[in-house]
Parts: C-alpha cells; structure tokens; sequence
C-alpha cells in the first residue's frame, strides 16, 4: 500500500517523489519529460549522441531546423545540464556542443520512446 490507502506499482513509482495526484516538478517522470520536450530537441539530442559537434556541423545533419530554433535548442539543453559549450581553441573561434553526463543518460530514454513509438503506429 502507499499514500492514503493507495496501491502503487513499484516498477512504475519506486518512490515517494511520483506518488502524487498532479504533475509535478521534481517527479522523476516530469523531469524526463522536460528534458526531451520541444520541437527538434530529440533530433539534437540524437545527433550529440554520435559524439561533439559544432553548429555547423548539427545543420548540416538536420538542415531542416532553422538557426535560431536550433540556437534555443542548445541554450535550453545546457540550461538544464544536458550540453555544454566549448570554445576550440585557434583562430576563428569555434564552439563544439557535446553531452554532459546526464544528457548521455537519455539515451536509453530515447531508444524507448522510438520503440514504443513504433509498436504504437502498427509497427
């Protein structure tokens, strides 16, 4: 039993910070959530995955996105400690994006999201 007589599943609510009756913030489950959330972030997500890469280089991966969407991609991954910012050194200034440690952990999340995403639209 959990909270107020409750049964709670302990595969899908391990502990205390998912046994709530509204979303909220620091459920693991809304965590997740937000960090993949947003037009294109899962294909960013997807690219950085491959290793470090420049702007440059994650346009011509995914030339549909436009710059400033990819720019606010990017401000809002490292915003949430997902992907970080390095000045290369040399002249001109480059930058390179890659994955911190906990954007790394998406990925299992990412490759769930697509199989389910698959058995859902018939396979």
């Amino acid at each position: 039993m959990g909270t107020g007589g409750r049964f709670w599943d302990e595969e899908l609510v391990p502990d205390g910070r998912g046994r709530t009756v509204r979303p909220e913030a620091d459920c693991p489950v809304e965590v997740a959530l937000a960090a993949v959330a947003g037009r294109w972030t899962t294909l960013v997500l997807r690219e950085l995955m491959h290793g470090p890469a420049s702007n440059g280089e994650l346009r011509a991966r995914l030339p549909e996105i436009s710059s400033k969407v990819l720019a606010e991609r990017l401000q809002a991954l490292g915003e949430r400690a997902l992907v970080v910012r390095e000045r290369l050194p040399g002249f001109p200034v480059r930058t390179s994006y890659r994955l911190t440690s906990a954007g790394e952990a998406l990925r299992p999340l990412l490759v769930e999201l697509y199989r389910t995403g698959v058995t859902l639209t018939g396979g």
